[in-house]
């Protein structure tokens, strides 16, 4: 237990460390801030999956996330009936101390507990490459969900939190950028269907990760 501990301790030190380097070199240096397309640029229809509707996100919420952009989209598969959430919080940048709230932290906020996670790599279509997800599994009350999430900038796609606050650092030296997205997208499930649901979200990351691509700044 005090190794667990102590792990935690030096991640922890590592993470505040990285944040306190990344606002030192970001108030000595002149940020590149880039523009992008708005999110609710992305297609109704990806895929196999139709857009049901659009949730509002109300001004309490958006004062507390304080992305630059948000899109809160409700999908269903055609064929299945499946119903996917898409939701993306999109920050030019992380200088002032805007940055994405981990689902690992907010749905146990919410009341929701954690069933499992692990980090599945989806391959995706058309070609060779594959990204890493976190994949969390929740329960509150008789409702179940899965919830696929990760944290995409120009350049790369990252699962880890710590990884993202390392990369933040890096890529404020490299590119004299912050800006990143979390995207989450969340399926609704009976506990005795979490492979199913599993796998409609795996399809729909597949199709909605070069809709990501074509609006994310390069």
């Amino acid at each position: 237990m005090n190794l667990i501990r102590s792990r935690y301790a030096l991640i922890l030190t590592v993470v505040l460390l990285l944040q306190g380097g990344f606002f030192y070199l970001v108030a000595e240096r002149q940020e590149v801030v880039p523009e992008m397309v708005p999110l609710d640029g992305l297609p109704n229809r990806i895929g196999s999956f139709e857009a049901l509707k659009s949730v509002n996100i109300d001004q309490e919420t958006r004062d507390l996330l304080r992305a630059d952009d948000l899109l809160y989209r409700q999908y269903a598969d055609s064929s299945s009936g499946q119903r996917v959430d898409l939701f993306v919080a999109y920050f030019k940048t992380q200088r002032y101390g805007q940055s994405p709230h981990s689902p690992k932290n907010c749905l146990p906020g919410s009341g929701w507990q954690s069933l499992g996670t692990d980090r599945p790599v989806i391959q995706l279509n058309g070609g060779p490459g594959s990204i890493q997800v976190n994949r969390y599994i929740v329960q509150k009350g008789e409702d179940t969900g899965v919830t696929m999430y990760w944290y995409q900038t120009h350049s790369r796609v990252i699962a880890s939190e710590y990884w993202a606050k390392f990369w933040l650092v890096a890529d404020a030296l490299r590119y004299h950028r912050s800006d990143t997205a979390l995207v989450r997208v969340t399926i609704p499930v009976t506990s005795s269907e979490v492979d199913k649901a599993t796998a409609s979200g795996v399809e729909f990351i597949r199709a909605v990760f070069p809709e990501l691509q074509r609006i994310m700044p390069i």
